[in-house]
């Protein structure tokens, strides 16, 4: 994953951010292989959504979602997938296609490392 380090992107409070599957962070952030593996699954999501519908489904939903309970950002099922498995260093050889939508709605997610 290319990264690209820069003194404006993201904004503060935010380590990272996938912008097509580039890694924009600030110039002397900390970047762990755990926000580089969370990064890898954000841009496996957007291969499969043409990355265009990514962006438009993240912020319909979370907007969505600023009008309910709890954490926005949080909620969004691509955040959800994406903290649910980036400890897992081999998700990704075994990540069904389009996992995250698993994530959709108020039940809870399937069990971490179910294969």
């Amino acid at each position: 994953m290319f990264i690209l380090r820069n003194n404006l992107i993201p904004f503060k409070g935010f380590t990272a951010i996938n912008l097509f599957g580039v890694l924009v962070c600030r110039r002397h952030a900390r970047i762990t292989a755990r926000i580089v593996r969370h990064e890898r699954i954000h841009t496996a999501q957007m291969r499969e959504t043409a990355f265009v519908f990514f962006y438009v489904w993240y912020l319909v939903e979370w907007l969505i979602r600023l009008c309910r309970k709890g954490n926005a950002y949080r909620r969004i099922a691509f955040e959800r997938e994406a903290y649910a498995h980036d400890d897992d260093p081999d998700y990704l050889n075994h990540r069904p296609h389009y996992a995250w939508m698993t994530y959709l709605g108020h039940r809870r997610p399937p069990k971490k490392n179910a294969r």
